[in-house]
């Protein structure tokens, strides 16, 4: 009696939409584009990442300060309650106020250099947040696949339990007719028991999943479509390794903090040097009319003011070895700081390699495993034709459909893999950011620029930020996910 289920096309169907993530898409249903601009705008990493980065814009305009003149104002008033002995014209009473202006004239440099190497970690932090930027977008990316590919693996083990049960009650009617032995119910039992097994692992997966893919996106996934083909990936390693050395933001962020660290040795040097400023004072002094009360006839000025101009300057001359531990320690900095950008260079390198090396596995699996799912196809066919004739037995129908089972789940990984390892790939070199994708968020990009170019030269004592408040959406109202396939 021939295996009965009927299954083959039910998982040709199954591999070609589920696995393949579609070509069709279905009404409403998510987009990778749509994931990553959700992200865009409100992944909560990504927003502080940004917020990172306006803080460190203000290093500029604090270092500026402090080459820029300085106003000041003092005041004071005083009850005298006791008056000594021999003074006979101590006021009672005593207002007194100050004004100074002081401007820097020469600090030895290290206000231009302070400046300078604000500057450069300012350029660090871009492409920090560039960095920031592309691994957010490749968790989403591995997110979006995994959804994709773990509804899949559910599908695909759903059909197989579906089809086992089949099987399982084909075999107990062959066994009561007495067609097969108890031996082969017991392996279709079995069988049926791991399968169910599987899938449970499978739906657990599944939830995980979608966990992470709200985590990251902020909403849950619904039907979600193909992704599109990933522009500009490379020929071959050598060429994806030159674009990362240019472009890699990691690597580009870790060349700027060397060329900031050589300006904050000259910063430690300077404070061996000479120190100049101008300045203008004036002074006012009201005794409010107690000034000489006691001295009969007397007659003081009740009021005077004062005024000053001049220079100051200070010269070190011994400061306990200070200013040569902070060169010299700025200088350790600097080493540290260079050997930094050398590892990181290793590491993008490795990075390339890997991810393209990953990336041509992958497509590579996708062939040789498309061949074996057709092949298991047919010899699953084969196999159910012999046992009609009574040339293969149970045990060999449920083998041949483990091993379609087997094949269709490794090319269902094999194509998120390389998707993954694609995007990966693009990402260490530098082209995985909402600009490179041309990404539509629904507004204007952000431009890390503009914030520093408001702040660059504020000098208003008084200006003010409205109160920050959080951008990210939160996910505590979102739905614990299941592992429900859409169409199911």
């Amino acid at each position: 009696m021939p295996f009965r289920g009927g299954v083959t096309g039910m998982r040709r169907a199954l591999l070609a939409c589920a696995a393949v993530a579609v070509v069709a898409a279905p009404a409403q249903a998510d987009t990778l584009r749509g994931a990553l601009a959700n992200a865009y705008n409100t992944n909560p990493t990504l927003l502080a990442a940004r917020a990172d980065l306006r803080a460190t814009d203000e290093n500029v305009p604090i270092q500026k300060s402090a080459g820029l003149p300085d106003i000041g104002a003092q005041g004071q008033y005083a009850e005298t309650l006791k008056v000594s002995e021999n003074s006979f014209s101590a006021p009672d009473r005593i207002f007194r106020t100050n004004v100074e202006l002081n401007v820097p004239i020469y600090s030895g440099g290290a206000v231009k250099n302070s400046i300078l190497a604000a500057k450069q970690r300012v350029q660090a932090g871009r492409a920090d947040l560039r960095a920031t930027e592309a691994s957010v977008f490749s968790q989403v990316v591995a997110a979006y696949m995994d959804v994709i590919r773990d509804e899949a693996v559910v599908g695909l083990n759903l059909q197989n339990v579906d089809a086992l049960s089949v099987n399982l009650e084909a075999t107990g009617d062959r066994f009561e007719i007495g067609d097969v032995t108890r031996t082969d119910v017991a392996q279709s039992e079995s069988r049926l028991a791991i399968a169910r097994s599987d899938l449970t692992t499978a739906q657990a997966n599944l939830i995980g999943s979608r966990e992470r893919y709200v985590q990251l996106v902020g909403e849950a996934p619904t039907a979600l479509e193909a992704p599109p083909p990933l522009p500009g990936l490379p020929d071959d390693p050598q060429t994806a390794v030159a674009i990362a050395l240019e472009s890699n933001p990691d690597l580009l962020a870790a060349r700027e903090r060397v060329q900031a660290a050589r300006y904050e040795i000259e910063v430690a040097g300077s404070g061996r040097l000479p120190r100049v400023s101008l300045f203008t004072a004036g002074d006012y002094t009201d005794y409010l009319g107690t000034l000489g009360d006691g001295i009969i006839g007397a007659d003081f000025a009740q009021r005077e003011t004062s005024a000053q101009a001049g220079a100051r300057f200070s010269i070190p001359i011994f400061q306990g070895g200070l200013p040569a531990a902070q060169e010299r320690q700025a200088q350790a900095r600097a080493a540290s700081a260079f050997e930094t950008e050398i590892a990181i260079e290793r590491d993008v390198i490795a990075q390339v390699r890997s991810a393209y090396t990953a990336w041509q596995a992958s497509l590579e699996v996708i062939e040789s495993t498309t061949s074996a799912v057709s092949a298991a196809q047919l010899s699953l066919e084969g196999v159910r034709a012999e046992n009609s004739v009574g040339n293969r037995t149970i045990l060999d129908i449920l083998d041949a459909e483990q091993e379609l089972l087997r094949a269709e789940v490794q090319l269902v990984t094999a194509r998120r893999n390389a998707y993954v390892a694609g995007f990966s790939l693009l990402a260490a070199m530098g082209m995985a950011e909402a600009e490179d994708l041309n990404l539509d968020v629904g507004r204007p990009l952000y431009d890390p620029t503009v914030y520093y170019e408001s702040v660059d030269d504020a000098i208003f004592d008084f200006r003010f930020e409205p109160d920050p408040v959080a951008e990210a959406t939160r996910t505590v109202d979102t739905p614990a996910q299941d592992a429900t396939i859409p169409g199911e």
